[in-house]
Formats: C-alpha cells, structure tokens, sequence
C-alpha cells in the first residue's frame, strides 16, 4: 500500500530547496525514499541539502535554478529528466521570497517585480514546464506552496498577497484541469513557519521586527508542514492549512467577508499608530 502513494520513491523535483520549507521537503521525500533534486538560486545552499539527503542514505543532486526565468526552468527539467533517468514524479514549486511593510502606492516597482518575479512567474513556469510531462505520464504531483495570505490580504503585504492570491488560484485551476489525469494538486497555504523568508526578504525593519517575534512564538516547524503536506498530496487533497489560525482566517473571510475586511483595516490602522 505504502508504495502506491505518489510521495513513496518519488522522483521528486524542489525548487527553493536550499533552506527552509524548500529542504524539509527534500529531506522528507528522501525519509520517504526517493531521489531528490535540489534546485535553489543558491547552489552552495542546494549542495547542503544534498549532503543532508545522502546522510539519510538516499540520492540527490543541486541544480541552479532562477525560476524568475522561464530558461532556467526549462533547462532544470531536462537536467532533472536526465539525471533521474525518466521523469519526475513529484514537483514541488517552494521557491519563495518575501516583502511588505508599505502600502500600495509606495511600494517600488521593483519590490512588486522581484516577488511577482520568483513567487507568482516561478509556480507558473514550473506549472507550464512540468504539468505537460506529468500529465502524459499519467501520474504525479504538483505541490505549489502558497500562503494564508492566499486569501488573507493583510494590509501592507500588497505584493506577498497578489502573488500568493494568483498561486491558489493557479492550483484551483490546475486541479479542475486535472481531474481523471492521474495527476494530483495540492496547494500549501501556511501562516508562519519557522523558516529564513523574513530575515532574507525585502521587509521594513519594524514589520520585520514584529513578524520575527510572530513567528518565533507561533510558528510551525518545516518538517511539520512538509510531512503533512506530502500525506495531503498522497490523498489528492487541495488544501493544505496546517495551522489552526489559517483554517479560523479561511473560514472567517469565506462567511463575513465585509467584516473581515473592516477588522483588518482596524488592526492596520492600530499597528500603523504603533509604528
């Protein structure tokens, strides 16, 4: 039975697997017994992983990837085939940045490309890349990694939301195309899990100082989250909202939307006057 699951000797594909989310993936698909390759903008990070991944006794290999970049995403999937020998049976699209801390109107343009650019372009090319394979084969996953702010729109996160937002919807749409494929969708959509995102991400000091403390005190655990994430994949599940308060925030906005709407902008005007 066990071996009939798709995360079960998968030959996986992670994208953002240098840290974070991205490597306790990694590291669970080769608990798991799979083949891992490990694509990051980091390749030194990727080699850590992969080095963590052989510790276990399972095979895996560090690729570059900028998957801003349709090119490099495209050549990971050759390189990923061939080093596999065959396709992969598993895609997770983790790769993921993060920013906030300003309103719309003052955030840069460059902020809202450069996380439009990895975290809303970096699912669709691994989608656009990789669904076709799969679905030809008849078989496999895709897990893109999303976020409560899929649906939370929290005020002064304008670019992190969209690009989240877009993800579930991509995954919703996906799902619906993919139905009687043989291939199975899911969408992660977390509060706060204890990664580097806010640290490396282009946050303003006091928003950064105050989700470090949230995340410190609330947060997940990675390989809490990848665990159950990969059993949801296993069970053709969609949603993945593995925290209590992104399941409270997903029903709230679904049957008081206005209210919802109103509260958050109370909070922010708190928050703001803080500040």
């Amino acid at each position: 039975m066990a071996r009939s699951k798709l995360t079960r000797d998968a030959a996986a594909v992670v994208t953002g697997a240098g840290s974070g989310i991205g490597r306790a993936f990694a590291l669970e698909l080769a608990r798991r017994g799979g083949r891992v390759v490990c694509a990051d903008i980091n390749l030194a990070a990727a080699r850590e992983t992969v080095k963590l991944i052989e510790e276990l006794g399972s095979a895996g290999t560090a690729l570059r990837c900028d998957v801003s970049k349709i090119e490099d995403v495209e050549a990971l999937a050759a390189k990923a085939e061939t080093w596999l020998k065959g396709p992969p049976t598993v895609v997770i699209n983790n790769a993921g940045v993060g920013a906030g801390g300003k309103p719309v109107g003052a955030t840069s343009m460059d902020d809202w490309n450069w996380v439009l650019g990895v975290n809303l372009w970096g699912v669709i090319h691994g989608c656009h890349v990789f669904a076709p394979t799969l679905r030809a084969a008849g078989r496999g996953g895709i897990i893109n990694v999303g976020s409560t702010a899929s649906f939370a729109a929290a005020p002064m996160m304008g670019p992190y939301n969209v690009s989240k937002a877009a993800v579930l919807a991509l995954s919703e749409t996906m799902a619906a195309e993919m139905q009687g494929s043989g291939v199975h969708i899911t969408a992660l959509c977390p509060t706060f899990v204890k990664t580097n995102i806010v640290k490396d991400g282009r946050i303003d000091a006091g928003t950064s100082g105050f989700a470090e403390t949230v995340m410190k005190w609330t947060g997940i655990e990675a390989d809490d989250v990848a665990k159950q994430t990969l059993d949801a994949l296993d069970r053709n599940q969609l949603y993945v909202l593995p925290q209590l308060e992104a399941r409270a925030i997903w029903r709230m906005k679904r049957l008081a939307p206005s209210l919802y709407a109103r509260g958050a902008g109370v909070l922010n005007r708190l928050m703001t006057a803080k500040a």
